[in-house]
């Protein structure tokens, strides 16, 4: 699980590769999860609450960026 404080050091070219593979990885285990593979349910909601998080971050150094 990453925490938002060292998501805020990351560049937003590294938030964007993170939260690409997270969306694969939420991708992969919705194919798990309805084919009845799926062993870690908790992780489906740790990987969306990880794409939550990169996005808020993401939306905040955006806005840093407009308003500087």
């Amino acid at each position: 699980m990453a925490k938002a404080e060292e998501l805020r050091g990351k560049s937003r070219d590294q938030l964007q590769d993170e939260l690409v593979a997270l969306k694969k990885e939420q991708f992969n285990m919705r194919f798990q999860r309805a084919s009845g593979q799926l062993e870690n349910t908790a992780r489906v909601r740790q990987v969306r609450r990880d794409i939550a998080r990169i996005k808020t971050v993401l939306g905040a150094k955006a806005n840093e960026a407009k308003n500087a």
